[in-house]
């Protein structure tokens, strides 16, 4: 795609569900994103960012139903959790087929117009493992160049989201990462545990 062409959040949208990385802003930080249904793509985006494979990546998701796309089966318990913190800028991480995986339901409405249309994407943000996230357009060239599309529209924190466990059979919420919207979390967990 050459520089003079426009870059619509729809066409983001058809270019990552047809296997394209592309950087975007998330509700938090830029992400380089990928769909989270597209092996290659996975594999291109951990050898972009020099990621060790297997190393886990957040998972944009549009709706609870996309949870069913991963083998993922709430129970109650984390339905009510979920129901109150998404959509939001806050990660969890939930069982699946024995192991876990990580989930964001973002509340920012023209990422979810996207993943509504590629389908769930890995975000991890724009960087090389062990590097600074990039805070712009032109950090994220300076890491991967022509490898990726670039999308600039959207709002950021700057900040990456929370993360927290909810795999623990005890009904408890274990917080993993203090970041954006802790403090959405901080007062349902201060109810509940």
């Amino acid at each position: 795609m050459t520089s003079k062409e426009k870059m619509t959040w729809k066409r983001a949208a058809l270019l990552l569900k047809e296997g394209a990385l592309g950087v975007i802003p998330t509700d938090t930080l830029y992400g380089i994103c990928a769909s989270a249904l597209n092996k290659k793509a996975i594999t291109q985006v951990y050898k972009l960012k020099k990621r060790k494979l297997g190393k886990p990546v957040i998972i944009l998701i549009s709706s609870f139903k996309d949870l069913s796309k991963f083998g993922i089966h709430l129970n109650s318990w984390q339905k009510k959790i979920l129901e109150k913190i998404w959509p939001g800028r806050i990660s969890v991480i939930l069982p699946c087929h024995g192991s876990t995986l990580a989930f964001r339901l973002p509340k920012n409405r023209e990422l979810l117009k996207i993943v509504e249309i590629s389908g769930p994407l890995i975000a991890p943000s724009a960087n090389w493992e062990g590097s600074k996230p990039a805070k712009n357009i032109n950090q994220a060239k300076k890491y991967f160049g022509e490898n990726v599309f670039y999308y600039n529209k959207g709002n950021l924190s700057n900040k990456a989201s929370t993360l927290i466990d909810l795999t623990q059979k005890t009904k408890r919420i274990k917080i993993l990462r203090i970041g954006a919207d802790y403090n959405k979390i901080k007062k349902i967990f201060d109810n509940i545990n």
